[in-house]
């Protein structure tokens, strides 16, 4: 439908298709809205656990569905579910799936029940892990709760559009990802969250980047219960934004301010952000004001708590769908001057209130009855089990009382609202009620032993599986390949030069490739691993940015969802606690959150250990790996093992971290002539030194430290000591390399840069109790790490913080000889 004729032109005007749009907009709108209140009533009566909506928002969100079109991008905001309705994507049956939390992924295909209700998305991938066509459908990230979160990402969304239509080499190659770069990247965000500095960020980068976003800012002016005036210093956003606006002596944002609840202004506006944002790759802001939120922010509390009286009045008055109604019914169609059309009556629109009551409610039911139904097949199961050992084994009569009433509140518990909780919490439940009973091959105890170990394997399936990438391509199935060197003597060069000539290799064989950070791009980074990198591939490919780590990192998840191979840099790892929110919230728990169905393989650089000072010598990994789950997180020791970690990615589909040795970039390495291709294995520990007597498990910068201790216990003390590079935290060592060495040597250091308690106990948990090393240990396991505090400046600074040398042999030698 030509929306512009319709709203512009009356002479052009097709009256039954402009009828035709706004009746069917209204009925969406009320459809959305009874989704809404029956949604509400629905966890107020204990059928679901927590419930947000989008009621007060439907009008602007049908006007901007109008404008958005496949190959488009939506990250968006936790009240979207009119536009999501109004895209196509997501039906009221899904709605209530998700509200319900039902695992059945064809049931609820954002999230397979994994995300709170109105937490949107569209799947990317095949169920095999790969990309689907994405120019050939409408596409929506997943949605966050964390407030702000989803508008960095915003950024490499857009971004993407104006590389694809830069790199023209590229057209071919990526056909499934971009147009031409005529793509649009649409982001929402309620008038809160532009508090956070997530926003700001954001807002200051886009403007910089001149790339095609449009942005809605929802404003009903409160941000849960507390009101605009506690959020800005002025109440009228726009007034906030306004020294963003571009003009003609300066690049900037479009701002445009229109009323929520005004149909025809809606449309208009969205049409010409539209044009501004997809034709002249200018950002623009939407700022949709006078919006309601009829049932307050969530289930969880009541607005008639913090809105006045009149507040209230105010927005029953003011309500976009009533304003809509009346408008409908006061359009006048000027015919001539003495003749007009109306586009319907009252009536008609009543009817339209009835049915998308009736409707929903049906399409409610239907959700329920399928979410119930494989609840009630497995209690039955147990049921049936229950009578088998009540009827056929069980002679002890307080047994058998417990099993009836085991299985009457099994019955009772699943009559209204079932869960499979319940019904494992019970067959459990009498499984240790029998624990002291006898039974063989052949009895119905043991049914219900395989039964509850069948069913909860498989249902673990449902709600912990696709943390990491699940595809032919994930990083784990890489297979090593060896770095080749030359044959001369003197072919070491400093660790940089082996990163700069590898970075420059992967470039050259991966053109979707980008490289780009704080320093990255004119300079090739602070260390130079990056080289002359810009001048030889350009500026769209390696290039700078300001300091916003959040963002650059935001671009990355961006770039990557839109199957392009983003390598971003944190300057320092201390630093990445700006972007750690991000990386957490979003990032790691992507595939996850959406069951497979989205990916976004961004690499993030960055480098860390063993430089001097409390900002620049950051070994956080505890917290990190802590955090991080979801995201490789890879250790390398020297630059060439680093290299590989790259390559392995760029050939892989995870998200990894990358921390490189800060002190490693001058330090002397044999420079690979197979560069761009060797990899280095994820999850494989390496053991990089033979010994008998003791087993010293460490990674990245320490290991030159563990090494030098080990020499000198040899040539000392004669003492032989194993030495096991982690090389990636997560995964840890997936072949249990580590438990066979203990085998031998009977003695476990593990040695660490973090705090006390932080990456080490994660090492000693992998080792102990999943691999069982505590079987072979002949004495108690030990741990050498940092000082509690952050590294002093200096080099005496490093020696009393951190372990040293003189640290090792002392522990080493208390081991053996104490015993």
């Amino acid at each position: 439908m030509n929306y512009e004729n319709i709203i512009y032109d009356d002479e052009e005007t097709d009256f039954n298709s402009f009828k035709k749009m706004v009746l069917n907009d209204y009925k969406l709108a009320r459809i959305s809205r009874e989704t809404s209140i029956l949604g509400r009533k629905e966890v107020l009566n204990g059928r679901a656990k927590f419930g947000i909506f989008g009621d007060g928002k439907e009008i602007p969100q049908l006007a901007m569905a109008k404008v958005f079109q496949n190959g488009d991008y939506r990250s968006g905001y936790y009240r979207d579910q009119t536009f999501m309705m109004a895209i196509g994507v997501l039906t009221v049956k899904n709605f209530f799936s998700q509200l319900y939390a039902h695992s059945d992924l064809e049931a609820e295909p954002v999230s397979s029940g994994r995300m709170m209700t109105a937490h949107f998305g569209t799947r990317f991938l095949n169920e095999d892990g790969n990309w689907k066509n994405l120019t050939q459908q409408k596409n929506s990230s997943a949605d966050i709760s964390s407030t702000a979160a989803q508008i960095p990402r915003l950024l490499g969304l857009a971004q993407a559009s104006k590389i694809y239509k830069e790199l023209k080499n590229l057209k071919k190659t990526h056909q499934m990802f971009s147009h031409n770069g005529n793509e649009v990247a649409f982001g929402t965000i309620g008038n809160a969250g532009i508090s956070e500095g997530l926003f700001w960020e954001t807002l200051n980068a886009a403007s910089i980047l001149q790339i095609p976003i449009i942005l809605s800012i929802w404003d009903d002016e409160y941000g849960i219960s507390v009101p605009n005036k506690y959020q800005f210093s002025k109440q009228n956003i726009s007034d906030i934004l306004s020294g963003f606006h571009r003009n003609k002596k300066e690049k900037g944002i479009e701002i445009i301010r229109v009323n929520g609840s005004n149909y025809i202004d809606l449309i208009k506006t969205y049409i010409k952000a539209n044009k501004i944002a997809r034709y002249e790759h200018v950002p623009v802001i939407i700022h949709v004001t006078n919006l309601t939120q009829p049932q307050g922010h969530s289930t969880s509390s009541s607005h008639e708590r913090y809105k006045s009286k009149e507040r209230l009045e105010w927005e029953k008055n003011n309500d976009g769908i009533k304003k809509f109604k009346d408008w409908i019914l006061n359009f006048r169609f000027e015919i001539n001057q003495n003749n007009y059309r109306q586009l319907t009556h009252v009536s008609y629109l009543d009817k339209i209130d009835i049915e998308a009551k009736e409707y929903v409610k049906n399409e409610k039911e239907k959700a329920w009855k399928a979410f119930q139904e494989p609840i009630h097949i497995i209690k039955d199961e147990v049921v049936n089990i229950l009578y088998q050992i009540q009827d056929n084994y069980i002679e002890k009569k307080w047994i058998k009382k417990y099993l009836k009433k085991y299985i009457q509140e099994l019955h009772n518990t699943t009559k209204n609202y079932p869960t499979k909780k319940s019904v494992f919490r019970i067959a459990r439940k009498v499984l240790y009620l029998l624990s002291e009973v006898k039974y063989d091959s052949k009895n119905c105890i043991l049914n219900l032993i395989k039964w509850i170990e069948k069913k909860y394997n498989e249902e673990q399936k449902n709600y912990s599986s696709h943390l990491y990438s699940i595809s032919e391509k994930a990083s784990v199935k890489i297979t090593e390949v060896f770095p080749v060197y030359h044959n001369e003597k003197n072919s070491e060069v400093d660790g940089r030069i082996i990163l700069r000539e590898n970075f420059d290799k992967l470039l050259e064989l991966h053109p979707d490739l980008l490289i780009f950070g704080e320093d990255v791009g004119k300079i090739g980074d602070v260390n130079q691993g990056l080289e002359g990198l810009q001048k030889k591939y350009g500026k769209i490919r390696v290039f700078d940015t300001g300091i916003r780590e959040s963002t650059i990192l935001g671009q990355g998840i961006g770039l990557a969802m839109r199957g392009l191979r983003p390598i971003v840099e944190i300057q320092y790892i201390d630093y990445i606690l700006y972007a750690l929110q991000i990386m957490s919230d979003d990032l790691a728990c992507l595939q996850y959150r959406t069951k497979g169905g989205q990916k976004a393989p961004v690499i993030i650089r960055t480098r860390g250990h063993r430089l001097e000072g409390i900002w620049h010598s950051g070994s956080p990994m505890g917290g990190i790996i802590n955090y991080l789950r979801g995201i490789l997180v890879l250790v390398p020791r020297n630059m060439v093992k680093a290299a590989g970690f790259y390559n392995t990615l760029l050939s892989g589909d995870d998200p990894a971290l990358v921390v490189e040795c800060l002190n490693g970039y001058r330090i002397k390495e044999k420079l690979p002539k197979n560069l761009g291709l060797f990899r280095t294995p994820i999850g494989i520990v390496e053991r990089t030194r033979k010994g008998k007597d003791i087993t010293m498990v460490t990674y990245g910068s320490t290991w030159r430290i563990v090494n030098e201790a080990a020499k000198e216990l040899s040539n000392i003390n004669n003492i032989d000591s194993e030495i096991i590079d982690i090389q990636s935290l997560l995964p840890f060592d997936l072949k249990k390399d580590i438990v066979k060495s203990l085998q031998k040597t009977n003695r476990l250091l593990i040695i660490d840069e973090d705090v006390p308690g932080g990456a080490s106990a994660y090492i000693l948990q992998k080792i102990l109790e999943e691999q069982n090393g505590y079987y072979y240990l002949d004495n108690p396991p030990v741990t050498i790490t940092a000082q509690e505090h952050r590294p002093p400046y200096g080099s005496d600074g490093d020696y009393f913080s951190k372990p040293s040398v003189e640290n090792i042999v002392e522990k080493v030698l208390k081991m053996i000889y104490d015993r």
